[in-house]
């Protein structure tokens, strides 16, 4: 069966996506952690290139990272996959019905997204975690384009979508994207919070939530609880 025009369109920017060399800090920290690799997965051949999107292209829940964790994404080359911060996201999707399994290990466990598709901000990991401004401007494109597909009503029906923020970069990259694509994000733009939710046009709205992080979840932060009540507030936005 040939792939939807939909799913040729994601798979020529994943394909970009993997491909790019844009920024010389990110490269050579990426290629570093997979030719060292960390001691427990020592016998595991490592990703090291950007990490594209994951989902299913008729998706209307569109979830944004940060940036592949080095030894997660950047080892298993799928989005929050290999690390505690995918566990908590997709338990989370699997309890709300947007995941066939809760487990996401590696990029042929048969995990799929229903309705639901997970990026980033930056398709590469950075050292530290912290990605400069310039790496995050250069990375930003991409995100352009995937929401464009996903929202732009010239190319699809007109339905209501959900991009959800995972954390404040994030937040401040969709805005970025929304603004670059023509979506209205208006004056004063809508601030990161914890489950708040910005409907900037009658399809689209923002929502936002701490990030899935060991530094929120391990200091109760970022609670279960809290975190189903984001996905819940997704489907309500949708069901509307």
């Amino acid at each position: 069966m040939s792939p939807s025009p939909g799913q040729e369109l994601l798979d020529e920017v994943a394909a970009e996506i993997v491909g790019c060399r844009r920024c010389p800090r990110l490269v050579a920290h990426r290629e570093h952690v997979a030719a060292v690799k960390r001691r427990a997965f020592r016998d595991q051949e490592y990703w090291g290139r950007p990490v594209p999107g994951f989902g299913d292209p008729g998706a209307r829940l569109v979830i944004v990272g940060l940036a592949p964790a080095a030894h997660g994404a950047n080892r298993t080359g799928r989005m929050f996959t290999g690390d505690r911060s995918g566990l908590w996201l997709y338990r989370a999707l699997h309890r709300a019905g947007w995941a066939n399994r809760a487990n996401s290990e590696h990029r042929r466990d048969g995990l799929q997204l229903r309705r639901a598709y997970v990026t980033a901000a930056l398709r590469c990991a950075p050292p530290a975690n912290k990605p400069t401004r310039e790496e995050l401007d250069r990375c930003r494109p991409f995100l352009d384009r995937e929401l464009e597909y996903f929202i732009d009503p010239a190319k699809r029906e007109r339905r209501r979508v959900v991009v959800l923020a995972l954390g404040r970069i994030a937040h401040d990259a969709c805005l970025q994207a929304l603004t670059a694509i023509g979506v209205p994000v208006g004056r004063p733009k809508p601030a990161f919070g914890h489950g708040t939710a910005a409907v900037l046009n009658s399809t689209v709205t923002l929502l936002s939530s701490y990030h899935p992080s060991q530094q929120n979840t391990h200091t109760g932060r970022l609670t279960e609880p809290m975190f189903d009540s984001v996905f819940e507030a997704a489907r309500s936005l949708l069901s509307r």
